[in-house]
């Protein structure tokens, strides 16, 4: 993603939710140190993952085991965003790369990464304890970011774990990109949860993608 493409949206993001792009910034750096401790797979490991595949994205919507029953998981590259790893686990696969801000179960997805799953770890303003606790845990990481892009720690578009999923399949030039377990239209979530799913949708459909 050309950050200066991507910048204006998030601004508009940054605004509509007053979040801080300090924290933000702060976090990314943080994840950014963490990371050159660590052995990352880098870009072109996810990119070979993806490029020219079907690839299906899970989001953590409660259709999700329902989505997964209905559908032939062996002929996609699978993304599990967030809390949908351990869906997608309980349904016999382990997801190739999971998208996560480590507010799901990440016991999961550091079982997951032990199998071999790419883990793509978001860095956001809230999230700069949980940074610390669960990234020496993980493996094959690669890191993400909001903001301006740092060493080890890119940013693909998108904002919730299950649009930047999306993004991250797009940007490693997915042939086909297909949905699973996504529900902008839950009623049973918070006011704020609700706001970030119209985001989601906005953000997906820019796209191009039939949702």
């Amino acid at each position: 993603m050309d950050f200066t493409l991507w910048e204006p949206i998030y601004k508009e993001i940054l605004q509509d939710f007053g979040f801080s792009r300090e924290e933000d910034e702060q976090a990314a750096l943080l994840l950014s140190h963490l990371l050159e401790r660590m052995h990352s797979p880098g870009l072109d490991t996810l990119k070979r993952k993806m490029f020219g595949k079907d690839v299906l994205v899970c989001g953590n919507g409660p259709n999700l085991a329902e989505d997964l029953d209905r559908l032939d998981l062996v002929r996609y590259v699978l993304i599990a965003a967030d809390g949908a790893a351990a869906v997608v686990m309980d349904a016999g696969r382990v997801p190739d790369v999971i998208v996560t801000d480590l507010d799901g179960d990440v016991d999961r997805e550091i079982e997951a990464s032990k199998q071999g799953s790419l883990v793509v770890v978001h860095a956001h303003g809230d999230n700069k304890d949980k940074l610390i606790r669960y990234v020496p845990r993980l493996q094959n990481i690669i890191g993400s970011t909001q903001a301006a892009p740092l060493q080890n720690v890119f940013n693909f578009g998108g904002f919730t774990d299950g649009d930047r999923a999306v993004y991250v399949a797009h940007e490693c030039g997915a042939g086909t990109i297909e949905l699973a377990g996504f529900f902008f239209d839950d009623p049973m979530v918070t006011p704020s949860k609700s706001k970030k799913l119209k985001w989601a949708r906005r953000l997906i459909c820019s796209l191009g993608l039939n949702i």
